[in-house]
Formats: C-alpha cells, structure tokens, sequence
C-alpha cells in the first residue's frame, strides 16, 4: 500500500482505523455557533462527516496521502493569491492519483470498495491525516508535519479493506508526532489580521480566506478593511508558523502539476476589477481559483483598492 501510493508520487503517505471522530462536541458546537459561515455544506450530513463508516458502508481503512506545494514564491502584485492555488487545481491532481491507487487495489481485490476524498467529501480529513501520522494539528487547525511544515494538501482513500496502520507497520514515511507540539507559541494567533484563531480552533466565518473564496454576499464593512492585501485565500498564519521557517525544515518534492503560474505571484486588483469572464478564464482556468466567481473577484479587487 505504501509503495503503491509513493510510486504515485505522493510526498506522505499513511494508514489509520475507520473509526469515527473524536472531536463531535466541538465540530457540532462549532456548527451551532455558525462558524461554518455562508459554507451551509459544513452544516449537511454532520453524521456522516464525523463517522467514515458512514461515508463508506464497511469502511474499515483510510489511507491518508499528502502533496507539497511551493510555498517560496512571493507576491509581486497587490492581490495576493493563496500560494497552494498557484498551479493545477489540486482538487483534479490528487483525485485522478488517487482513482489510480484505488484502481490498482481493486485488481488485486476484486471484492474492496473504494472512496476518493479531496477536500470536497463530508470527512474530517486533518484529524485522520493525524491518526495516520502525517502530523499534527496546529494551533491554527491546520496539518503540521514536524520535519516538512504545514504547506501541504490532503487527500484520503477509504477502503473496505483491512490494512495495517502506519504505526503497527513502521513505516518510516509517517511519525506519530506529539498531540501538542506547539507548545506555548502563539505565532498564527498574533498574526491573524482578524483575529480568527484562538488555541486548535478557527471561526471560520472571519477567517480571509473564507471571505475571498468562501462567502458569496457582499463584504461588511469590517471585512472590507481588514483583507491585509489578500484578494484570494490568506497564508499568514502559515509564513508565520516557526515550523515552516525552520532552518531543520526538509522541503518535500512538488509535482509538476503544482508549478506556479503567473497569477501565483498575485493579481493586480486594478485591472481585475474590470475583468470580464474571458479574463477569469485566461487567468485562472485550471486552477482551484475557478472557485471565485467574477463578481466575487470584482467584490475582493474593488475592496483592495478600496483600501482592504
């Protein structure tokens, strides 16, 4: 399973349980509160979001992939666009890589069923990522592997499959890393232009990158201001986690697929405020920016020069 999945090319590679999640208080409570935002599909099928078996019937594995994506490219316009946007949606990458592992399986065992999940599926893909041992969760709810940092993408295969965990087969691609391994740094807490992230938990609805790719109606005025130059996504907690700036940081390798594009060193807001649909295309085509409607990207140029 492991070599299978590196002959794929992904970075990290692990294997957790099925076994649902242990964090249903605070995801429910974190529903409630709304949290979640405009995202109403956080919202949907909360029991099938916490319980894999539930995602797939006679789930009994999950295999937990990980991709790195540049993170050393800096913004030369005023827009700022998320850095793991800046090549091939990966969405499209990690599915067709995963479809390939699942379909290597299913020759092998003809009676396994398979699910591929990229970040669009109802699971809790951080904490199995977690239990497989590709990391930690950070103080700002993102992955943290202790040798690579936290500027990766996730991607799971659930399986009816019985396979050996990373932990009982040793595998040396995966580290069961502490449960709590910031320790007393509040680095991403201190940075965060909206003060979103308290320790382990972030309101999802103040978070930038949910207002620029996420939330689909006008800006409040709070919102408009407070972008910090971001037009697309937000990586600031992320430059400022210690654990990705490390000098012991060992970069993993980034596909091909992940290289960036020209909009990968920003945008410039004064002329994406005029664009029309021909433009998004020609830009952003491809990429997980596709997200971004064109009035949305209108809505976030024309709060930038706004001041944002």
């Amino acid at each position: 399973m492991f070599d299978a999945a590196e002959a794929l090319g992904f970075g990290l590679v692990g294997v957790t349980d099925s076994r649902a999640s242990d964090h249903e208080e605070h995801v429910r409570a974190w529903v409630a509160d709304g949290q979640h935002g405009e995202m109403g599909y956080l919202a949907e099928n909360l029991d099938v979001r916490l319980d894999p078996g539930r995602l797939l019937s006679g789930c009994r594995s999950i295999v937990c992939v990980a991709d790195a994506y540049r993170d050393d490219v800096e913004p030369t316009e005023a827009g700022k666009t998320a850095r793991y946007a800046g090549g091939r949606d990966y969405h499209r990458v990690m599915k067709r890589k995963l479809h390939a592992l699942a379909d290597g399986l299913r020759e092998r065992y003809p009676g396994a069923d398979f699910k591929t999940c990229v970040d669009t599926a109802p699971l809790l893909e951080r904490e199995h990522a977690a239990r497989a041992g590709l990391g930690w969760i950070g103080k700002h709810t993102l992955l943290i592997h202790p040798r690579h940092g936290s500027w990766l993408l996730l991607g799971c295969l659930l399986t009816t499959l019985e396979v050996e965990t990373s932990e009982a087969a040793g595998y040396p691609g995966a580290t069961v890393a502490p449960v709590d391994h910031c320790g007393t740094c509040t680095a991403c807490i201190d940075a965060c232009p909206t003060g979103c992230i308290s320790p382990y938990a972030v309101d999802g609805s103040r978070c930038i990158s949910y207002q620029t790719i996420e939330k689909r109606s006008p800006f409040t005025p709070e919102e408009e201001s407070s972008l910090a130059g971001n037009l697309a996504g937000c990586d600031i907690c992320q430059e400022v986690c210690p654990h990705n700036r490390s000098e012991q940081r060992v970069a993993l390798p980034v596909r091909a697929d992940y290289e960036p594009r020209g909009h990968a060193r920003g945008l410039d807001p004064s002329k994406v405020v005029s664009w029309d649909e021909s433009d998004r295309l020609r830009h952003l085509s491809g990429t997980a920016l596709m997200r971004l409607t064109l009035g949305m990207l209108h809505r976030n140029a024309r709060a930038l020069l706004d001041g944002g």
